[in-house]
């Protein structure tokens, strides 16, 4: 039968990622494999108070075994999984990360992500039946039932513009290109899945490598779907696999009063990457005129814009520009970092 390794990334939610490892071990009753809890150095205790919590609560001899390791460093959300994927399943390790034999599959789950009992079964049902489909992930929703968007198509430099420029126009215009599409009530082929419950072939990460760890937080899991894409493995999105989000626990995005570097940094390396220079620069052009063109028209209506952190558009030019349109960043390793 097809093992599963489930990987939780922790950063500073001890309480909340036992609270994921609980759900996700009932999700994964009846399925060979493992649940990894891989710190992301987070300096508070965190590492400690997992690993008793999961001695305490006898996990790391459940018929699921479940095991806490430590990255080293803060690598961002692509790194850390990469360490919990390079570990491999827990069998026949005595130290370190080396020695675990590998899963069929690599199941990555938000820290503040809670699978119903057959969401992680549903998903690994639809990959066995499907072999042509390298990933698919579930349908993400708040506690209180309401639908997250988790499921959709590339960034361009084109919709980037229809982002910023926010004019009705425009949007229905460009509503079959948008990145945000509508959810699908069946099993739907997308361009990409949020990495809040995504499974993932191993054989398609044999083959294309696993996250680019110079994303630091936003777009790793774009840029791996569109890897695989173009490797011949599209992303399926399974509506019946069905996980609950809290949303933002680690980030804290709801609460930026500045765009983080970490963001800029990974939405131009990932349109330089993909596309190129000129393309990056293309964008960059695109997403300042839509802005400039959406706050001209909240002076003339006397309106303040309350849906971007302060100083978003000047610090979007100045940083694609200081990175000259394509310097794809170093690994970032400083999740603190908030400010460009």
């Amino acid at each position: 039968m097809a093992t599963v390794l489930t990987i939780i990334l922790n950063w500073r939610s001890p309480e909340m990622t036992l609270r994921s490892v609980e759900a996700a071990l009932v999700a994964m009753r009846g399925i060979p494999g493992a649940i990894t809890i891989v710190d992301n150095d987070s300096g508070d205790g965190s590492f400690e108070i997992m690993q008793a919590g999961v001695t305490a609560r006898g996990w790391d001899h459940a018929e699921t075994p479940v095991r806490v390791l430590q990255s080293g460093r803060n690598g961002g959300f692509g790194a850390g999984n990469n360490v919990g994927i390079r570990a491999g399943l827990p069998d026949g390790i005595a130290d370190g990360f080396a020695g675990g034999s590998r899963p069929d599959y690599a199941y990555v789950l938000n820290s503040d992500a809670f699978p119903a009992p057959d969401a992680i079964r549903v998903l690994l049902d639809h990959l066995e039946r499907t072999p042509a489909t390298g990933f698919a992930g579930s349908y993400i929703h708040g506690e209180d039932g309401t639908p997250h968007h988790t499921a959709f198509r590339y960034p361009t430099a084109l919709n980037d513009f229809e982002r910023h420029i926010r004019l009705g126009v425009v949007s229905r215009a460009m509503k079959d290109s948008m990145v945000a599409m509508p959810l699908p009530d069946r099993v739907t082929r997308v361009d990409w899945l949020a990495g809040a419950s995504l499974m993932m072939r191993m054989d398609v990460l044999d083959r294309i490598g696993l996250f680019d760890e110079r994303f630091f937080l936003y777009y790793e899991e774009t840029d791996l779907c569109l890897r695989a894409a173009r490797a011949g493995f599209p992303t399926d999105y399974v509506p019946e696999s069905r996980v609950a989000h809290i949303g933002s626990v680690s980030t804290g995005m709801g609460k930026w009063q500045r765009i983080p570097g970490f963001w800029l940094d990974s939405r131009l390396h990932y349109f330089a990457k993909n596309h190129g220079r000129a393309y990056a620069a293309a964008a960059t052009v695109l997403a300042a005129l839509g802005g400039v063109i959406w706050r001209a028209r909240l002076l003339v209506q006397r309106k303040r814009d309350r849906i971007d952190p302060p100083h978003y558009l000047r610090d979007l030019i100045l940083h694609d520009i200081r990175r000259g349109f394509g310097m794809s960043p170093e690994p970032v390793t400083d999740h603190s970092r908030k400010e460009t």
